[in-house]
């Protein structure tokens, strides 16, 4: 880390408090009220507040010395870094396709299909599939969960599911088939920062992630419910178009952001030709989805500005440093390889971002104690993405809890596959299961 991205006074885990202090303020705040019953509990002190004054602590009561202005200014150049700006973009378009495409009735036409084609027993389990098989196209979980979310949550509504675990069903699928996608950032950072080949992280990953995944659709079979499909069922194909280019476009490899646009610029075409739309209808559509998404990026944007301010004053490299010391040999080393790419994940808020930070020190004790780049690699993005799957402030959250207007505790009461994939994990590492290839 540069010189000058660090205070002068290194603070190690203490460090760390303003986030925990964020973190036990939002989750115990919104825990008190739900006890207590009170309705929009998890609302009464908002997530961004909570941030807030988290990033109040950490600018005036560490380094002291060093100018009020100058701990803005790490803030603010980090908090609007190229990664969050592009979150952002991804958030704001998706949000604007979502609006489009719901009000040209093809999110209509998407649940009235889903309603059709899966067995009313197997709406969860089958909402899991279409988010891992987006995902696994598109190449990301932001991109899958935007897309899929308010289809996912709208299913549930028809069908007078669980809204909660279909938005938890959701998040899983979207970072199952993120983890196997070979034009994942997650796969690319992985495989690029420890020197792995994809095709050998993607076999390492299936391993693991296929059988965690098998269990998670049994669970969501068992627990989902079976749905009320009532009523008229009939949809127009022509609506869900929009929805069939974006994963095509995916699949050719082009940019996430490119395929929404040409989404949006498609689904208002389609709507304005069938008469469903005018003109400025799709104008404002696009509009409304963009803001409907603001709130999603402000808390990006201040949690990205307050990890910045973490890093200065030392936690990301106490963080490093602790896990470092406690690799002895291959198993222990495996684990610190995954507890670190988890913890700086859920530190960061951002799975690539760790993984990029997390590379070079797994390759250095990987290398160590002889374990293969393509286990590293699975490790590293297999323990960054299950650490945000259950964040409250992760971005597939904040979409649940905005489109289906559920509580943070009520989707994590059905996020099943971060558990059981970290199980498996766990197991192949524990037992040395996938440790007969020992080839660099």
């Amino acid at each position: 880390m540069e010189q000058t991205m660090r205070s002068e006074k290194q603070y190690g885990a203490l460090a760390l408090l303003p986030l925990a202090i964020f973190l036990v303020l939002y989750i115990g705040v919104g825990i008190t009220f739900t006890i207590l019953g009170k309705e929009d509990a998890f609302d009464q002190l908002p997530r961004h507040v909570a941030i807030l004054i988290g990033i109040v602590i950490a600018w005036t009561c560490y380094d002291r010395k060093t100018a009020f202005t100058k701990k803005v200014q790490i803030f603010t150049e980090h908090a609007g870094n190229s990664g969050i700006v592009n979150l952002g973009l991804i958030l704001l378009l998706a949000g604007a396709f979502s609006t489009v495409t719901s009000e040209m009735g093809g999110k209509t036409a998407m649940v009235n299909m889903g309603l059709s084609v899966i067995p009313p027993s197997l709406l969860i389990p089958g909402i899991f599939i279409m988010s891992g098989f987006a995902a696994l196209t598109l190449g990301t979980s932001t991109g899958a969960q935007a897309a899929f979310i308010p289809v996912g949550v709208a299913v549930a509504q028809a069908a007078d599911l669980s809204v909660a675990a279909a938005g938890a069903a959701v998040i899983a699928g979207a970072y199952f088939g993120d983890n196997l996608s070979i034009i994942s950032d997650t796969t690319i950072a992985a495989t690029n920062g420890v020197g792995a080949k994809m095709r050998d992280k993607f076999k390492m990953n299936v391993l693991i992630a296929l059988p965690a995944a098998i269990i998670t659709a049994i669970f969501y079979a068992v627990v989902g419910g079976t749905g009320k499909v009532d009523g008229d069922l009939s949809y127009n194909f022509i609506n869900i178009l929009p929805y069939l280019f974006v994963l095509i476009a995916a699949i050719a490899g082009l940019d996430v952001i490119l395929v929404l646009i040409i989404g949006i610029i498609m689904a208002g075409l389609l709507g304005i030709v069938q008469g469903q739309l005018g003109i400025f209808q799709f104008t404002r559509a696009i509009g409304d989805g963009m803001e409907s998404m603001f709130t999603i990026f402000l808390v990006a944007f201040l949690v990205s500005g307050l990890v910045a301010l973490i890093r200065y004053y030392g936690g990301i490299d106490w963080i490093i440093k602790a896990m470092k010391a406690k690799a002895k040999g291959r198993k222990s080393a495996e684990y610190v390889i995954s507890l670190m790419s988890g913890v700086l994940s859920a530190a960061l808020s951002h799975n690539t971002l760790a993984i990029i930070i997390s590379a070079p020190i797994a390759k250095e004790i990987g290398d160590e104690y002889k374990v293969p780049p393509k286990r590293m690699a699975s490790l590293l993005d297999i323990f960054a993405c299950c650490a945000l799957m259950v964040l409250p402030h992760d971005s597939g959250m904040l979409m649940v809890e905005q489109y289906g207007d559920v509580s943070y505790l009520e989707v994590l009461k059905y996020s099943f596959y971060p558990v059981i994939f970290v199980i498996c994990t766990i197991i192949t590492i524990q037992f040395g299961l996938l440790d007969r290839d020992k080839k660099h």
